[in-house]
């Protein structure tokens, strides 16, 4: 599986009509985990709903009809979810979950990701390759980093070096070709992002796929 490996530097804060817009698009009420017990807020869970045939659906954009039912993003919690039969006794009724939730969940988390990466470049804010993101870095526009996991070390880490002396997350999870198809390219190793609410948001998912991808065991880094 294709891993999260994220820098140690926190996220620039969203431009203040970003924060204004993430707030109105969420309520402020938090959600409780089903199989932690932990209460959290709402953008760092998973939420599922059971379809009128009993099947669990994962609700990654939380706008399906229904009572949500709500995990944390990690896998030892889908899987504890499904061992404990977690999900039935919630909604009180049989509930039919799939062998592959986890998959389906990081499947959607990561095309959501790229889904809003595009709307970022529709609003011109992300320079793409290796020049463009030094220059956005160096200048202090970017807000984060995206490198293609499956690049050569020695591009990437060169702009982590530049991105972490300018305090700026890194993430590398996507392939460099699923960067360049969310991007209009072919390919893509490099792309910096500028503040605003879509890369706001965008951080909140790349959290998300984040911590399920580095607690899952069969991922080779953490």
């Amino acid at each position: 599986m294709t891993v999260a490996v994220m820098s140690s530097s926190k996220p620039k804060a969203a431009s203040k009509s970003g924060a204004e817009r993430s707030r109105r698009r969420e309520p402020a009420a938090p959600r409780r985990c089903l199989a932690s017990g932990e209460v959290r807020p709402k953008r760092e869970l998973l939420r599922f709903v059971v379809a009128p045939d009993g099947a669990l659906v994962p609700d990654v954009a939380e706008r399906l009809p229904g009572r949500g039912l709500w995990l944390s993003p990690r896998r030892d919690m889908i899987d504890l979810a499904c061992a404990r039969n977690l999900f039935a006794k919630a909604a009180k009724a049989p509930v039919r979950v799939p062998s592959d939730l986890a998959e389906q969940v990081a499947g959607l988390l990561r095309r959501r990701c790229l889904d809003l990466l595009g709307l970022v470049r529709r609003g011109g804010q992300a320079a793409c390759g290796h020049e463009a993101a030094a220059l956005w870095l160096s200048g202090g526009k970017a807000a984060l980093l995206l490198q293609a996991v499956d690049a050569a070390e020695g591009g990437r880490q060169k702009l982590r070096a530049l991105a972490r002396a300018h305090d700026v997350p890194v993430i590398e999870v996507f392939r460099a070709e699923e960067l360049g198809q969310a991007l209009g390219r072919d390919a893509l190793v490099h792309v910096a992002l500028a503040e605003g609410g879509a890369t706001a948001r965008l951080n909140e998912e790349l959290a998300r796929l984040g911590a399920l991808v580095r607690s899952d065991p069969q991922s080779t880094q953490r």
